[in-house]
């Protein structure tokens, strides 16, 4: 299946409001539509749609600037319900690693995550992100390093 990630724009974006997360998820990250009026406010955030063979799937989100423990945080990542399980997340995951390596001096890639989200836990884990131990609030982050 091909996987593309795709600027959120004004054909798409009221349609990655519209994705969902099961119930279990959705106290694990903040609604796309927040995170939409978020990048609205902070010019530094990065939005872009997953597609999987042409139809919106997903949503995600970074920073293209430099912040905590001195690497590019990814804000948002979801798939929606009905296409998890799929290898999706982690195509998307491998796709923006290679879109935000080519930020300036980009060393380092941190997400933050609840520690109750095993999925994201294992995604990230496979992926070569690494537990350092770092808390930030309710939230751990593992970084990825180039």
């Amino acid at each position: 299946m091909q996987i593309e990630l795709r600027p959120v724009t004004n054909e798409n974006w009221e349609a990655c409001c519209a994705l969902e997360l099961t119930a279990e998820q959705q106290g694990f990250i903040e609604p796309n539509v927040y995170s939409i009026a978020q990048a609205g406010f902070e010019p530094a955030l990065v939005m872009r749609a997953i597609y999987a063979a042409d139809e919106l799937t997903g949503f995600l989100m970074y920073n293209s600037e430099r912040e905590e423990l001195d690497g590019y945080w990814i804000y948002r990542l979801m798939v929606d319900h009905r296409h998890q399980g799929a290898g999706i997340g982690r195509e998307a995951v491998r796709l923006l690693l290679a879109e935000m390596q080519q930020l300036p001096q980009a060393a380092c890639i941190v997400v933050g995550y609840h520690p109750d989200n095993h999925v994201a836990h294992q995604l990230y884990g496979r992926l070569g992100f690494i537990d350092y131990g770092d808390r930030f609030g309710k939230e751990m982050a593992v970084r990825y390093t180039f």
